[in-house]
């Protein structure tokens, strides 16, 4: 075909793979990431030869693998579990993305699966192609090479994003299969798991692959330099259990040296920044700066959530609402108010967001170990409530008398702009969640801060309050991963996949 010719309807795509069974697991993954980078190899051959003057021949497709399971009973389940097995019988599958990526994750999620229902497991191709911009994957810039192709559309040859089909309808309990349609088995579809891969890393300037299963945030830059600043001891101390340090444009220290060989010198700094203190088995810290507001703690959150973390944690200053209250004092977060208004049509307010034990413990455990307070002197620095969540930052220059009222009667203790959004997207993506939030002023009590007053402030509080978060995140990563995600967190009818 010549490319003055309009494109026909001829499909040319790698030669079809037969489905494959497996009772092991790790024969299955192996098998996904076979198919997985035979089909992507497919896509991106194409395009280089086309981009190099190769006639254009039809529309070239391949497909996302995918794995399934069927079974006619309802298993032997453990109980306690909260994952590792299908709602009731029927047919289940999922289209799987960068299977080498999820590796550690997809072992564990099938392996409770063929033994939870005896299996085998089938891995075979979907009928869902693979984008060519998911092809290439993040860190490529395929517009450098489009100037062969200016005058035929991209969309004309290859599979574009589909964001008709990238939607959370299954995260959200939404997502009802048409007749004849196996059921969902896992929260996140390959299309919306290669979409947030290649959001994270515009908007963390990190690659996905550096993030660990244990995830701080704050809104405060001050939080930012603290752990770079411990991070970097511990590597120039020998790593201490960690395995590398890495900065946003992939900047990799690593134990034993104080500098990253190569400098940092020419990275430009991403709108929320992501900095990975690393251990070989993904249970070090990641630490991201969302900046201000519930819509950035919802996007980055969206994101991170198909890397199925372990646990996330928001680490961040607020306004304390008590008489009682002093600055510096800490907020625990065991239930929120949500008046930031962006999850609303994802999640109904009414929707309760429960505390959950194990984060709550190990944040109060690790302020006691910090500070050297237990038990009832704990309640000297640290108080424990609901904390109310707002959409405007300067809430306290209109009428006082609504949100003052409805604060009262919530009988909230703090209000900051992240926090409940964080926690109900946990909610939303079941991933385990929780809040420490640092009084850094009491609006309703004329109480602010002057610049030098701040300085002090942040010069002190904060170094203990980063502390905090980081011992609270070494005792959760101690816990079993069966354990930390609660049965909180699941509906009536679940993915097998946590």
């Amino acid at each position: 075909m010549r490319r003055n010719e309009p494109i026909t309807a001829r499909i040319i795509t790698p030669e079809p793979a037969e489905p494959k069974s497996f009772t092991n697991a790790h024969d299955a993954v192996k098998a996904l990431q076979v198919l997985y980078l035979r089909n992507t190899r497919f896509v991106i051959d194409a395009f280089l030869a086309l981009a190099g003057g190769a006639p254009i021949e039809g529309r070239y497709r391949a497909f996302y693998p995918q794995v399934m399971i069927e079974t006619g009973s309802y298993g032997l389940t453990d109980s306690r579990l909260s994952f590792g097995h299908v709602a009731s019988p029927g047919h289940y599958a999922t289209t799987i993305s960068h299977p080498v990526l999820f590796e550690k994750y997809l072992t564990e999620q099938l392996d409770l699966l063929i033994k939870n229902h005896g299996g085998p497991v089938i891995v075979s191709e979907s009928e869902t192609p693979i984008p060519l911009h998911f092809a290439f994957g993040e860190n490529t810039h395929i517009e450098a090479d489009l100037a062969a192709l200016a005058d035929v559309p991209l969309r004309d040859i290859f599979d574009t994003p589909d964001l008709n089909t990238t939607d959370d309808l299954i995260a959200n309990g939404e997502y009802e299969p048409e007749a004849g349609e196996p059921r969902p088995l896992a929260p996140f579809t390959a299309q919306r798991i290669d979409y947030s891969l290649a959001r994270l890393s515009h908007y963390t300037a990190t690659s996905a692959a550096h993030f660990q299963n244990f995830v701080l945030f704050t809104n405060y830059q001050f939080y930012m330099d603290e752990f770079c600043a411990y991070a970097r001891e511990v590597m120039a101390n020998g790593g201490e259990g960690y395995s590398e340090f890495v900065e946003p444009g992939n900047v990799i220290t690593l134990p034993g040296q104080d500098e990253p060989e190569g400098g940092r010198e020419g990275v430009r700094m991403p709108q929320m920044p992501a900095y990975h203190l690393k251990r070989p088995d993904n249970s070090g810290i990641t630490m991201v700066n969302i900046g201000v507001g519930p819509s950035n703690a919802k996007t980055i959150t969206d994101h991170i959530a198909v890397l199925r973390p372990h646990a996330w944690l928001m680490l961040g200053h607020c306004a304390g609402l008590r008489n009682s209250q002093k600055l510096g004092d800490y907020v625990l977060a065991h239930a929120y108010v949500r008046e930031d208004h962006v999850l609303d049509d994802d999640l109904p307010v009414w929707v309760p967001i429960p505390a959950l034990a194990e984060i709550q413990q190990a944040l109060e455990s690790a302020v006691g170990e910090v500070t050297g307070y237990e038990g009832y002197e704990l309640k000297r620095i640290m108080r424990t409530g609901t904390v109310a969540t707002i959409d405007n930052r300067n809430w306290e220059l209109s009428d006082q008398r609504g949100p003052v009222k409805r604060l009262s009667q919530s009988r909230a203790i703090a209000l900051d702009m992240e926090s409940a959004t964080i926690a109900a997207n946990g909610f939303r993506f079941r991933v385990p969640y929780g809040t420490l939030l640092c009084v850094s002023d009491r609006p309703l009590h004329g109480e602010l801060k002057l610049p030098g007053m701040a300085t002090a402030f942040y010069t002190t509080q904060v170094r203990q309050h980063l502390k905090i978060g980081i011992k609270a995140v070494q005792k959760l990563s101690e816990m079993p991963s069966e354990r930390l995600h609660s049965r909180k967190l699941r509906s009536f009818y679940e993915t097998a996949f946590q």
